[in-house]
Protein backbone atom coordinates (compact mmCIF):
# COMPACT_ATOMS: atom_id res chain seq x y z
CA UNK A 1 0.00 0.00 0.00
CA UNK A 2 1.18 3.53 -0.76
CA UNK A 3 0.90 5.28 2.60
CA UNK A 4 2.60 8.47 1.38
CA UNK A 5 -0.19 9.46 -1.00
CA UNK A 6 -2.92 11.85 0.04
CA UNK A 7 -6.48 10.62 0.01
CA UNK A 8 -8.61 10.76 -3.12
CA UNK A 9 -12.06 9.80 -4.38
CA UNK A 10 -12.93 8.63 -7.88
CA UNK A 11 -16.39 8.92 -9.40
CA UNK A 12 -16.74 5.74 -11.45
CA UNK A 13 -19.26 5.80 -14.31
CA UNK A 14 -20.14 2.11 -14.91
CA UNK A 15 -22.93 3.00 -17.35
CA UNK A 16 -21.51 6.32 -18.52
CA UNK A 17 -24.08 9.10 -18.72
CA UNK A 18 -27.00 6.74 -19.42
CA UNK A 19 -30.06 7.32 -17.27
CA UNK A 20 -33.66 6.15 -17.11
CA UNK A 21 -34.74 9.73 -16.29
CA UNK A 22 -34.53 12.92 -18.27
CA UNK A 23 -34.07 15.49 -15.51
CA UNK A 24 -34.11 18.95 -17.03
CA UNK A 25 -31.27 20.19 -14.84
CA UNK A 26 -28.90 17.23 -15.34
CA UNK A 27 -25.36 18.36 -16.17
CA UNK A 28 -24.09 14.91 -17.12
CA UNK A 29 -26.43 13.64 -19.84
CA UNK A 30 -24.50 13.19 -23.07
CA UNK A 31 -21.12 13.68 -21.39
CA UNK A 32 -18.10 11.45 -21.75
CA UNK A 33 -17.89 8.27 -23.80
CA UNK A 34 -20.47 7.73 -26.52
CA UNK A 35 -20.97 3.96 -26.62
CA UNK A 36 -21.74 3.76 -30.33
CA UNK A 37 -20.65 0.12 -30.22
CA UNK A 38 -23.71 -0.66 -28.11
CA UNK A 39 -21.81 -1.32 -24.87
CA UNK A 40 -24.09 -0.87 -21.89
CA UNK A 41 -21.56 -1.10 -19.06
CA UNK A 42 -17.86 -0.77 -18.36
CA UNK A 43 -16.07 -3.86 -19.75
CA UNK A 44 -14.71 -6.26 -17.13
CA UNK A 45 -11.09 -5.78 -18.18
CA UNK A 46 -11.38 -2.01 -17.69
CA UNK A 47 -13.15 -2.46 -14.36
CA UNK A 48 -10.46 -4.84 -13.10
CA UNK A 49 -7.58 -2.59 -14.17
CA UNK A 50 -9.23 0.37 -12.46
CA UNK A 51 -10.04 -1.53 -9.25
CA UNK A 52 -6.52 -2.95 -9.02
CA UNK A 53 -5.00 0.51 -9.55
CA UNK A 54 -7.35 2.12 -7.02
CA UNK A 55 -6.46 -0.41 -4.33
CA UNK A 56 -2.74 -0.18 -5.08
CA UNK A 57 -2.74 3.60 -4.92
CA UNK A 58 -5.01 4.04 -1.86
CA UNK A 59 -3.33 4.99 1.41
CA UNK A 60 -5.61 2.52 3.26
CA UNK A 61 -6.62 0.85 5.48
CA UNK A 62 -10.12 2.01 4.44
CA UNK A 63 -10.62 1.96 0.66
CA UNK A 64 -13.66 3.64 -0.88
CA UNK A 65 -15.26 3.11 -4.27
CA UNK A 66 -17.88 5.63 -5.48
CA UNK A 67 -20.23 4.48 -8.24
CA UNK A 68 -21.97 7.31 -10.10
CA UNK A 69 -23.80 8.09 -13.33
CA UNK A 70 -25.96 8.86 -15.19
CA UNK A 71 -27.84 6.17 -13.33
CA UNK A 72 -25.38 3.55 -12.03
CA UNK A 73 -28.10 0.99 -11.22
CA UNK A 74 -28.56 0.54 -14.98
CA UNK A 75 -25.40 -1.57 -14.84
CA UNK A 76 -27.37 -4.26 -12.96
CA UNK A 77 -26.55 -6.27 -9.85
CA UNK A 78 -24.42 -8.71 -11.90
CA UNK A 79 -21.96 -5.93 -12.71
CA UNK A 80 -21.47 -5.03 -9.06
CA UNK A 81 -21.21 -8.68 -8.00
CA UNK A 82 -18.28 -8.95 -10.39
CA UNK A 83 -16.81 -5.69 -9.05
CA UNK A 84 -16.93 -7.01 -5.48
CA UNK A 85 -15.34 -10.27 -6.56
CA UNK A 86 -12.49 -8.32 -8.18
CA UNK A 87 -12.12 -6.03 -5.16
CA UNK A 88 -11.80 -8.99 -2.80
CA UNK A 89 -9.27 -10.65 -5.07
CA UNK A 90 -6.99 -7.60 -5.15
CA UNK A 91 -7.34 -6.15 -1.67
CA UNK A 92 -4.64 -6.70 0.99
CA UNK A 93 -5.79 -8.60 4.07
CA UNK A 94 -5.17 -5.51 6.22
CA UNK A 95 -7.64 -3.31 4.29
CA UNK A 96 -11.40 -2.90 4.29
CA UNK A 97 -13.33 -2.12 1.10
CA UNK A 98 -16.36 0.20 1.14
CA UNK A 99 -18.73 0.87 -1.77
CA UNK A 100 -21.05 3.83 -2.22
CA UNK A 101 -23.55 4.42 -4.98
CA UNK A 102 -25.56 7.53 -5.94
CA UNK A 103 -28.93 6.77 -7.52
CA UNK A 104 -32.22 8.41 -8.44
CA UNK A 105 -33.88 5.58 -6.49
CA UNK A 106 -36.50 4.65 -9.07
CA UNK A 107 -34.96 1.28 -9.94
CA UNK A 108 -34.66 0.05 -6.36
CA UNK A 109 -36.47 -3.25 -5.84
CA UNK A 110 -36.17 -6.24 -3.50
CA UNK A 111 -33.29 -7.74 -5.50
CA UNK A 112 -31.30 -4.52 -5.24
CA UNK A 113 -32.05 -4.22 -1.52
CA UNK A 114 -30.86 -7.75 -0.84
CA UNK A 115 -27.66 -7.16 -2.80
CA UNK A 116 -26.89 -3.71 -1.34
CA UNK A 117 -27.58 -4.86 2.22
CA UNK A 118 -25.57 -8.08 1.87
CA UNK A 119 -22.56 -6.13 0.58
CA UNK A 120 -22.82 -3.22 3.00
CA UNK A 121 -23.19 -0.53 0.33
CA UNK A 122 -23.74 3.10 1.27
CA UNK A 123 -26.57 4.46 -0.91
CA UNK A 124 -27.36 8.07 -1.75
CA UNK A 125 -30.81 8.82 -3.19
CA UNK A 126 -31.72 12.06 -4.95
CA UNK A 127 -34.93 13.61 -3.58
CA UNK A 128 -35.63 17.33 -3.95
CA UNK A 129 -38.59 17.59 -1.56
CA UNK A 130 -42.32 16.82 -1.65
CA UNK A 131 -43.79 15.42 -4.87
CA UNK A 132 -44.76 18.71 -6.52
CA UNK A 133 -41.28 20.15 -5.95
CA UNK A 134 -39.37 16.99 -6.83
CA UNK A 135 -41.30 16.42 -10.06
CA UNK A 136 -40.65 19.91 -11.41
CA UNK A 137 -37.27 18.85 -12.79
CA UNK A 138 -36.87 15.16 -12.00
CA UNK A 139 -39.01 13.54 -14.69
CA UNK A 140 -38.95 10.54 -16.99
CA UNK A 141 -38.33 11.27 -20.67
CA UNK A 142 -42.11 11.09 -21.28
CA UNK A 143 -42.69 13.90 -18.78
CA UNK A 144 -43.97 11.75 -15.92
CA UNK A 145 -42.70 12.70 -12.47
CA UNK A 146 -40.36 10.35 -10.63
CA UNK A 147 -41.18 11.26 -7.03
CA UNK A 148 -43.40 8.29 -6.19
CA UNK A 149 -40.83 5.70 -7.28
CA UNK A 150 -37.88 7.61 -5.82
CA UNK A 151 -39.52 7.86 -2.39
CA UNK A 152 -40.63 4.23 -2.55
CA UNK A 153 -37.07 3.18 -3.39
CA UNK A 154 -35.67 5.22 -0.54
CA UNK A 155 -38.11 3.72 1.95
CA UNK A 156 -37.19 0.22 0.78
CA UNK A 157 -33.52 1.01 1.36
CA UNK A 158 -34.21 2.23 4.88
CA UNK A 159 -36.39 -0.78 5.68
CA UNK A 160 -33.58 -3.06 4.52
CA UNK A 161 -31.19 -1.42 6.98
CA UNK A 162 -28.92 -0.06 4.26
CA UNK A 163 -26.75 2.92 5.18
CA UNK A 164 -28.08 5.89 3.26
CA UNK A 165 -28.29 9.61 2.66
CA UNK A 166 -30.48 11.97 0.67
CA UNK A 167 -29.07 14.38 -1.88
CA UNK A 168 -31.37 17.36 -2.41
CA UNK A 169 -30.78 19.72 -5.33
CA UNK A 170 -31.70 23.28 -4.34
CA UNK A 171 -33.15 25.18 -7.30
CA UNK A 172 -35.42 28.13 -7.94
CA UNK A 173 -38.33 25.75 -7.27
CA UNK A 174 -37.61 24.76 -3.67
CA UNK A 175 -35.26 27.48 -2.39
CA UNK A 176 -38.19 29.55 -1.04
CA UNK A 177 -39.51 26.56 0.95
CA UNK A 178 -36.56 25.55 3.17
CA UNK A 179 -38.49 24.20 6.15
CA UNK A 180 -41.09 22.44 3.99
CA UNK A 181 -38.28 20.65 2.17
CA UNK A 182 -36.27 19.91 5.31
CA UNK A 183 -39.25 18.60 7.28
CA UNK A 184 -40.29 16.38 4.39
CA UNK A 185 -36.82 14.83 4.26
CA UNK A 186 -36.87 14.41 8.04
CA UNK A 187 -40.21 12.61 7.83
CA UNK A 188 -38.63 10.11 5.45
CA UNK A 189 -36.32 9.18 8.32
CA UNK A 190 -33.03 10.25 6.82
CA UNK A 191 -30.00 10.65 9.04
CA UNK A 192 -27.79 12.42 6.51
CA UNK A 193 -28.61 15.16 3.98
CA UNK A 194 -26.55 16.89 1.31
CA UNK A 195 -27.90 20.10 -0.18
CA UNK A 196 -26.55 20.71 -3.68
CA UNK A 197 -27.12 24.20 -5.15
CA UNK A 198 -28.24 24.20 -8.78
CA UNK A 199 -26.11 26.57 -10.84
CA UNK A 200 -26.47 26.43 -14.61
CA UNK A 201 -24.74 29.05 -16.74
CA UNK A 202 -26.86 30.87 -19.28
CA UNK A 203 -25.44 29.83 -22.68
CA UNK A 204 -26.57 33.11 -24.24
CA UNK A 205 -24.95 35.20 -21.50
CA UNK A 206 -21.85 33.51 -20.00
CA UNK A 207 -21.68 35.93 -17.06
CA UNK A 208 -25.15 35.00 -15.85
CA UNK A 209 -26.96 31.95 -14.49
CA UNK A 210 -29.99 30.43 -16.19
CA UNK A 211 -33.47 30.98 -14.79
CA UNK A 212 -33.68 27.51 -13.25
CA UNK A 213 -30.61 28.20 -11.11
CA UNK A 214 -30.93 28.93 -7.43
CA UNK A 215 -30.62 32.59 -6.45
CA UNK A 216 -27.38 33.07 -4.56
CA UNK A 217 -28.84 35.12 -1.71
CA UNK A 218 -31.87 32.86 -1.47
CA UNK A 219 -29.59 29.82 -1.14
CA UNK A 220 -27.87 31.45 1.83
CA UNK A 221 -31.22 32.12 3.49
CA UNK A 222 -32.39 28.58 2.69
CA UNK A 223 -29.41 27.08 4.51
CA UNK A 224 -29.67 29.54 7.40
CA UNK A 225 -33.31 28.73 8.12
CA UNK A 226 -32.67 25.01 8.04
CA UNK A 227 -29.61 25.48 10.24
CA UNK A 228 -31.67 27.23 12.92
CA UNK A 229 -34.17 24.37 13.07
CA UNK A 230 -31.39 21.79 12.97
CA UNK A 231 -29.59 23.41 15.92
CA UNK A 232 -32.74 23.57 18.01
CA UNK A 233 -34.20 20.15 17.16
CA UNK A 234 -31.90 17.83 15.23
CA UNK A 235 -28.26 18.34 16.18
CA UNK A 236 -26.71 14.98 16.90
CA UNK A 237 -29.61 13.19 15.20
CA UNK A 238 -29.32 14.34 11.58
CA UNK A 239 -26.05 15.05 9.82
CA UNK A 240 -26.06 17.76 7.14
CA UNK A 241 -22.93 17.88 5.02
CA UNK A 242 -22.51 21.63 4.67
CA UNK A 243 -23.12 22.15 8.40
CA UNK A 244 -20.36 19.68 9.18
CA UNK A 245 -18.07 21.47 6.73
CA UNK A 246 -18.87 24.80 8.37
CA UNK A 247 -17.60 23.52 11.73
CA UNK A 248 -14.40 22.00 10.28
CA UNK A 249 -12.29 25.21 10.64
CA UNK A 250 -13.13 25.26 14.36
CA UNK A 251 -10.91 22.22 14.80
CA UNK A 252 -8.11 23.49 12.58
CA UNK A 253 -8.74 20.74 10.06
CA UNK A 254 -8.85 20.75 6.25
CA UNK A 255 -12.26 20.52 4.65
CA UNK A 256 -13.25 17.07 3.44
CA UNK A 257 -15.58 18.31 0.68
CA UNK A 258 -13.67 19.16 -2.49
CA UNK A 259 -15.59 22.37 -3.24
CA UNK A 260 -14.44 23.94 0.04
CA UNK A 261 -10.80 22.81 -0.07
CA UNK A 262 -8.11 25.36 -0.90
CA UNK A 263 -7.10 23.31 -3.94
CA UNK A 264 -8.83 20.45 -5.74
CA UNK A 265 -8.03 17.73 -8.27
CA UNK A 266 -8.39 14.68 -6.03
CA UNK A 267 -11.94 13.77 -7.17
CA UNK A 268 -11.58 12.72 -10.82
CA UNK A 269 -13.89 10.69 -13.05
CA UNK A 270 -13.30 7.30 -14.65
CA UNK A 271 -15.74 6.88 -17.54
CA UNK A 272 -17.09 3.49 -18.69
CA UNK A 273 -14.39 3.22 -21.39
CA UNK A 274 -11.60 3.95 -18.89
CA UNK A 275 -11.09 7.62 -19.74
CA UNK A 276 -9.85 9.73 -16.82
CA UNK A 277 -11.20 13.29 -16.50
CA UNK A 278 -10.11 15.95 -14.02
CA UNK A 279 -13.53 16.39 -12.40
CA UNK A 280 -17.19 15.42 -12.72
CA UNK A 281 -17.96 18.95 -13.93
CA UNK A 282 -15.11 19.01 -16.46
CA UNK A 283 -15.74 15.96 -18.60
CA UNK A 284 -14.45 17.37 -21.88
CA UNK A 285 -11.48 16.99 -24.20
CA UNK A 286 -9.53 19.74 -22.44
CA UNK A 287 -9.67 17.84 -19.16
CA UNK A 288 -9.17 14.29 -20.39
CA UNK A 289 -5.89 13.25 -18.76
CA UNK A 290 -5.62 9.74 -20.16
CA UNK A 291 -7.08 6.24 -20.03
CA UNK A 292 -6.76 3.62 -17.33
CA UNK A 293 -5.79 0.97 -19.89
CA UNK A 294 -2.75 2.87 -21.15
CA UNK A 295 -1.71 4.55 -17.93
CA UNK A 296 -2.30 4.05 -14.20
CA UNK A 297 -4.60 5.81 -11.76
CA UNK A 298 -1.66 7.03 -9.68
CA UNK A 299 0.22 8.42 -12.67
CA UNK A 300 -2.85 10.35 -13.87
CA UNK A 301 -3.76 11.64 -10.40
CA UNK A 302 -0.21 12.89 -9.93
CA UNK A 303 0.27 14.15 -13.49
CA UNK A 304 1.27 17.76 -13.94
CA UNK A 305 -1.94 18.42 -15.88
CA UNK A 306 -4.09 17.19 -12.99
CA UNK A 307 -2.02 19.03 -10.40
CA UNK A 308 -2.25 22.24 -12.43
CA UNK A 309 -6.03 21.80 -12.60
CA UNK A 310 -6.13 21.51 -8.81
CA UNK A 311 -3.82 24.47 -8.17
CA UNK A 312 -5.86 26.80 -10.38
CA UNK A 313 -8.59 26.83 -7.77
CA UNK A 314 -6.27 28.76 -5.45
CA UNK A 315 -4.13 30.53 -8.03
CA UNK A 316 -7.12 32.16 -9.75
CA UNK A 317 -8.93 33.20 -6.57
CA UNK A 318 -9.84 36.90 -6.86
CA UNK A 319 -8.40 39.36 -4.34
CA UNK A 320 -11.98 39.95 -3.16
CA UNK A 321 -12.00 36.31 -1.97
CA UNK A 322 -8.46 36.40 -0.56
CA UNK A 323 -9.50 39.27 1.71
CA UNK A 324 -12.93 37.85 2.61
CA UNK A 325 -13.61 37.27 6.31
CA UNK A 326 -15.34 33.93 5.63
CA UNK A 327 -12.74 32.65 3.20
CA UNK A 328 -11.71 29.75 5.46
CA UNK A 329 -15.23 28.35 5.19
CA UNK A 330 -15.55 28.18 1.39
CA UNK A 331 -12.19 29.02 -0.28
CA UNK A 332 -14.05 30.30 -3.31
CA UNK A 333 -16.12 27.09 -3.66
CA UNK A 334 -16.17 25.16 -6.96
CA UNK A 335 -14.35 26.73 -9.95
CA UNK A 336 -17.26 25.77 -12.23
CA UNK A 337 -19.35 28.46 -10.51
CA UNK A 338 -16.77 31.26 -10.79
CA UNK A 339 -18.20 33.19 -13.69
CA UNK A 340 -19.26 36.58 -12.27
CA UNK A 341 -17.21 39.67 -11.42
CA UNK A 342 -16.28 41.09 -8.03
CA UNK A 343 -17.64 44.54 -7.05
CA UNK A 344 -14.34 45.98 -8.36
CA UNK A 345 -14.79 44.25 -11.73
CA UNK A 346 -12.27 41.46 -11.18
CA UNK A 347 -13.29 38.23 -12.98
CA UNK A 348 -13.63 34.83 -11.34
CA UNK A 349 -16.01 35.46 -8.45
CA UNK A 350 -18.24 32.57 -7.51
CA UNK A 351 -21.90 33.00 -8.44
CA UNK A 352 -22.86 31.69 -4.97
CA UNK A 353 -20.60 34.13 -3.11
CA UNK A 354 -23.42 36.24 -1.66
CA UNK A 355 -25.30 33.18 -0.47
CA UNK A 356 -22.26 31.64 1.20
CA UNK A 357 -21.49 34.93 2.93
CA UNK A 358 -25.02 35.02 4.29
CA UNK A 359 -24.89 31.43 5.52
CA UNK A 360 -21.36 31.31 6.91
CA UNK A 361 -21.83 34.67 8.66
CA UNK A 362 -25.05 33.30 10.14
CA UNK A 363 -23.40 30.17 11.56
CA UNK A 364 -20.15 31.84 12.65
CA UNK A 365 -21.27 32.48 16.28
CA UNK A 366 -22.09 28.77 16.59
CA UNK A 367 -18.78 27.77 15.02
CA UNK A 368 -16.83 30.13 17.29
CA UNK A 369 -18.61 28.71 20.34
CA UNK A 370 -17.66 25.21 19.23
CA UNK A 371 -14.07 26.36 18.71
CA UNK A 372 -13.90 27.95 22.18
CA UNK A 373 -15.33 24.85 23.85
CA UNK A 374 -12.90 22.62 21.98
CA UNK A 375 -9.87 24.76 22.87
CA UNK A 376 -10.95 24.91 26.52
CA UNK A 377 -11.35 21.16 26.64
CA UNK A 378 -7.93 20.60 25.07
CA UNK A 379 -6.23 23.00 27.51
CA UNK A 380 -7.90 21.23 30.40
CA UNK A 381 -6.70 17.85 29.17
CA UNK A 382 -3.02 18.90 29.27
Amino acid sequence: MNTEKEDFQVFIKPAGSKCNLGCSYCYYLGKGYDSADGAKTMPVEIMEKYIADHIKYSPGPEIFFSWHGGEPLLAGTGFYKKAIEIQQRHKPASCTIHNGIQTNGTLIDEEWCRFLAANNFYVGVSIDGPEKIHDTFRKYVNGTGSSEKAVRGYKMIRQAGIRNEILCVVSRENVSKPLEVYRFLKELGTGFITFLPLVVRDPSSPGKASEISVSSAAFGEFLSQIFDEWVSQDIGRIRIQIFEEAVTPAFGREHTLCIFKKTCGRVPVIDMNGDFYSCDHYVDNNHRIGNIMTSSLGVMLDSEAQKAFGREKLDLLPRYCLECDVREYCNGECPKNRFIETPAGEPGLNYLCQGYKIFFSHVRPFVEAVRARWLSRNRGAK
